[in-house]
C-alpha cells in the first residue's frame, strides 16, 4: 500500500512540474515583442531596367565635363500652342538627324504644305553636319535632342546616361532612344531642365514598309492633338518623305495644321 502511495505522490509531483513549465513558456511567449507594422514598400525595379544599373546616386561626369546644374523643368511643348482645344492639330517629328540629304528634303515637304514639326536629334550627326541645325530653325521648325549617339539609356551606366543626356542637343526637349525611360531617366532629363516627349502614333517608316502603310497607319491612327513620329535619319528615309507628302496632303483635306512644339533652344 505504501509503495502505490509513493508512486501516486511521483507522479503527482511530475504533473505540477509540467504544468509549471508550460505556464513559463506560454508567458514568455506573450510577452515576446511583435515586429512594428511597415510604413513603406519598396517598389519592384522598373521592367526595362538591367540587372546591372547602379542602385545608388548617379556618379559624378567625367572631370573633363564639370557637373551641370539642375535647371527649371521645361512646361509641356504642346500644351500652350493650341489656345482652341477643337482647333484640328498634329505635331509631326522627325529623330536621329540631322542628315544632309533627307533633312533637307523632308523640309522642302513640310515648307510645300506650309507645315512645321519638330526634329529630335543626335549631337554626333549636329557635329557631322554642321549647319543643318540652323537651317531646320530658319525654316520655323523646332529642335530637340535625341541624345549623343542613340544608346538605350536603361542599359547604360549612370555617367554615360548623364552625359548622354546633359550633353546632347541643346534644347528644352528630349526624347530618349527607342522611347526607353524609367525614373533615373526621366530624373536626368528633368535635371537636366527638359521634358520628356514621346509620341502618339508611330506608323513605322523606320521598317520601310511601303508608302501607302505608312500613310495608312497615319490616317487610321492619328487623332487631335497627336505626336507623330517619323524619321530623317538612320538610313534611306525615301520612303519618309513619300509617305510625308501624301500624309500632309489627306490631313489638311481633313482641316488640319501641322506645328512644331515649343522646344526651345537654350
Amino acid at each position: 500500500m505504501s509503495r502505490k502511495f509513493a508512486a501516486f505522490i511521483a507522479t503527482g509531483v511530475a504533473l505540477v512540474v509540467v504544468a509549471g513549465a508550460l505556464l513559463v513558456l506560454a508567458l514568455g511567449h506573450e510577452r515576446q515583442p511583435h515586429p512594428a507594422a511597415a510604413t513603406t514598400q519598396t517598389s519592384p525595379p522598373p521592367n526595362n531596367a538591367p540587372a546591372s544599373e547602379p542602385s545608388g546616386q548617379p556618379t559624378q561626369t567625367p572631370s573633363s565635363n564639370p557637373p551641370a546644374t539642375p535647371g527649371k523643368p521645361a512646361a509641356d511643348p504642346t500644351a500652350g500652342l493650341v489656345k482652341d482645344k477643337t482647333k484640328k492639330v498634329l505635331f509631326f517629328s522627325f529623330d536621329d538627324g540631322p542628315d544632309p540629304y533627307w533633312t533637307p528634303k523632308i523640309l522642302q515637304v513640310l515648307a510645300k504644305h506650309n507645315a512645321h514639326a519638330t526634329f529630335f536629334q543626335l549631337g554626333k550627326m549636329e557635329a557631322e553636319h554642321p549647319g543643318l541645325r540652323e537651317q531646320v530653325l530658319a525654316s520655323g521648325n523646332a529642335i530637340g535632342s535625341h541624345s549623343i549617339s542613340h544608346p538605350q539609356l536603361t542599359a547604360i551606366s549612370a555617367a554615360e546616361r548623364h552625359r548622354q543626356i546633359f550633353d546632347g542637343p541643346k534644347s528644352t526637349c528630349f526624347r530618349p532612344p527607342y522611347g526607353a525611360s524609367n525614373p533615373k531617366v526621366r530624373a536626368d532629363i528633368k535635371a537636366a531642365g527638359m521634358v520628356e516627349v514621346l509620341w502618339d502614333v508611330d506608323p513605322r517608316d523606320w521598317a520601310r514598309p511601303g508608302v501607302n502603310a505608312i500613310v495608312q497607319n497615319i490616317m487610321n491612327n492619328a487623332r487631335n492633338h497627336n505626336i507623330i513620329l517619323m524619321h530623317d535619319g538612320g538610313g534611306d528615309r525615301g520612303q519618309t518623305v513619300a509617305a510625308l507628302d501624301k500624309a500632309l496632303t489627306l490631313l489638311a483635306a481633313k482641316g488640319y495644321s501641322f506645328l512644331a512644339m515649343d522646344c526651345k533652344q537654350p
